[in-house]
Parts: structure tokens; C-alpha cells; sequence
């Protein structure tokens, strides 16, 4: 099959770059990336090296370069991850969100309408659910929950799930939409609440924790949510929604607390700054219906997954640092000037 990827050079993109190119030899990746902030060709430097895998820089909101790539390309499958995604930032500047979550899958599915595309998947959030009190830990998010948005973020991602599900009503466009919990793993980009401290706690610089450190998060190791997203684009059933959580939940200071055990620093460290705005209390996502359509389960425990994680941004220094430095945002220049 041919694969369009957006938002391939993010996070979890390019860990489902990395997955698809691994578990399916025999297809092929198209990664369309507009390269924010978020993005990071470096991050697809192996994937540049396959003969099966393509790089476009472009933005998923760009009609003509969006229209223009399905017809080179005659997609079978687009798997969007392409989004702006980070609450704080929604907050400063909300326009950019609703540009690229919302316009962006709607360009997206107008040429994946146009084509003939036999799979749209959009990758969602369990965010668009609000949140859970934390006296309720008997609570948790299921394909039912009604949506209840927080953020701009939240609710840009939340319009995007309409807007895809009114397409497959009214277009009859094959579709399919995960929600997800907080993803944590290689390539996590460093304002990141994990990533974030594992660089601050390295440098023995102070880690910022929000109000009392109280917010329930529930943590998906981000192979294990490739693997769920991999089985509904190919198995999964046109126009279904599918919850994928990991069972691994904790509160924001019980991560930092777990890093700085690994990482053998004091918890003098922690310091207790103003919460944000509207901020989350729990998230906790019911994989029920994931494991018994296409049974699918998280393989990754946090204990298991945070080790590894933290000991992927040691052995990948440079990776990190450069993002702190600001220099990758050059390296597509740098690569692609004069070709």
C-alpha cells in the first residue's frame, strides 16, 4: 500500500514512520511535514534512507500542495497526525490551532474524497473528553464519552473529530478516528512534560511542576500506540472511533519524582509553579472496545517504559540539545538548499 503520513517528523509520527517501515517492508511512506517548531527532519534520518520512504515539506492546510501530492502519489491510506498540540501555546495564540487542526483535516479529506483514498484515519486525543475528578478513579473515558473540550487545543481537535465523522455521513468517506492518552517515548519533543524534566533534572536546573503536582495522567508508551494505530487502519471498521489508553496511570509529580530516581537526582530539584489555565485534572482512557474488535493491549508498563525512555534521551544527546539550541529548525535548509 501506499501510506500518507502527515506530521511524520513530530513525535508520535515519526515513531509510526519507524513502525510501518519496520512491521510492513512492502509498503510505502509518503511523510508530509510543514516543519514547525514540532518537527524535525533529523528525526527521519534513518527513514531518508530508505528507498521506500518519501520526505515533502508542506502544510496540511495548503490546498494546492496537499492536491497536488494525492495525485502524484494515489494514496490507498492517510494516517493524520499533523497538529498543532501543545495546550500552553494554544492558549497565547489559538488561530494557528484552528487553522491547522480543523482547515487541515478538512483539506486532507477533500482530496482523500477526490482520489478515491480507502482509509482516512484521523489521530485524536483523549482531550477532547475534558477530564475526570480524581475522587472518581472508578471513572474513565470511554467511545461514549460525550465531548466536554478545555483548551483552544482541545477544542480544535475536537472539531476536527466532527468534521471527520460528518464527512463519512455525508460524503460516505471511509474513516476512522483514535483517541489516545499521553504519549511518552523516543523523539518526545523537550517542552514536554517528561522529556522536559529528564533534560532540566540532566542539567541540574530546577523542574516546574504545575500547582501540586495533583493532574492524573494516563502514559502510553508510543510504540504501543503505533501498534494500535497500525491494526485500525487495517483492520479496524469504516466510521468507528477506537479509545486507546495504556493502564498507566500516575500523577504529574510521581513522573518527575520516578525520573529523578533513575536518574539519581534529589527531589530539592522540584519546584511548585502557578497552574495554567483551565488545567485538566485526570485523563483516563477504557481500551475496551480496541481490545475486543482487534485485540490490542499496551505491551509497554510505565516503570518499563520510563526506564527506557530516559535511557533513550542519554544514548541521543545530541538529538535534544540541538532543539534546545534552536539548530534544527536549519537543518532542512541545510539539507535541501540547491536540489
Amino acid at each position: 500500500m501506499n501510506i500518507l503520513v502527515t506530521g511524520g517528523a513530530g513525535f508520535i509520527g515519526a515513531n509510526f514512520v519507524y513502525y510501518e517501515l519496520k512491521n510492513h517492508p512492502e509498503d510505502r511512506i509518503v511523510c508530509l511535514d510543514k516543519l514547525t517548531y514540532a518537527g524535525n527532519l533529523q528525526t527521519l534520518d534513518e527513514a531518508l534512507k530508505q528507498d521506500n520512504f518519501r520526505f515533502v515539506k508542506g502544510d496540511i492546510a495548503d490546498r494546492e500542495c496537499v492536491f497536488k501530492l494525492f495525485e502524484e502519489e494515489k494514496f490507498d491510506i492517510v494516517v493524520n497526525f499533523a497538529a498543532e498540540s501543545h495546550v500552553d501555546r494554544s492558549v497565547e495564540d489559538p488561530g494557528i490551532f484552528l487553522k491547522t487542526n480543523i482547515i487541515g483535516t478538512q483539506t486532507l479529506m477533500d482530496a482523500a474524497r477526490k482520489f478515491g483514498v480507502r482509509r482516512y484515519h484521523q489521530v485524536s486525543t483523549d482531550e477532547v473528553y475534558g477530564d475526570l475528578p480524581l475522587d472518581r478513579p472508578d471513572l474513565f473515558f470511554t467511545e461514549e464519552t460525550p465531548i466536554h473540550t478545555s483548551s483552544p487545543y482541545s477544542a480544535s481537535k475536537a472539531s476536527a473529530d466532527l468534521l471527520v465523522m460528518a464527512y463519512a455521513r455525508t460524503f460516505g468517506l471511509p474513516v476512522s478516528i483514535t483517541r489516545c492518552s499521553n504519549n511518552y517515548g523516543p523523539y518526545h519533543f523537550p517542552e514536554k512534560l517528561i522529556p522536559l524534566m529528564i533534560s532540566r533534572a540532566l542539567a541540574d536546573e530546577s523542574l516546574p511542576v504545575y500547582g501540586k503536582g495533583e493532574n492524573v495522567r494516563d502514559w502510553l508508551y508510543v510504540e504501543d500506540h503505533c501498534s494500535a494505530i497500525d491494526l485500525v487502519i487495517r483492520k479496524g471498521k469504516d466510521g468507528e472511533i477506537y479509545n486507546i489508553g495504556g493502564h498507566n496511570e500516575r500523577t504529574n509529580l510521581q513522573v518527575v519524582k520516578t525520573i529523578l530516581k533513575i536518574l539519581g537526582k534529589d527531589e530539592s530539584l522540584i519546584t511548585y509553579v502557578t497552574d495554567r489555565p483551565g488545567h485538566d485534572m485526570r485523563y483516563a482512557i477504557d481500551p475496551t472496545k480496541i481490545h475486543n474488535e482487534l485485540g490490542w493491549l499496551p505491551e509497554t508498563t510505565f516503570d518499563e517504559g520510563i526506564k527506557k525512555t530516559v535511557q533513550w534521551y542519554l544514548d541521543n544527546e545530541p538529538w535534544w540539545k540541538n532543539i534546545l539550541e534552536g539548530d534544527y529548525q536549519n537543518y532542512f535548509e541545510r539539507m535541501y538548499s540547491g536540489r
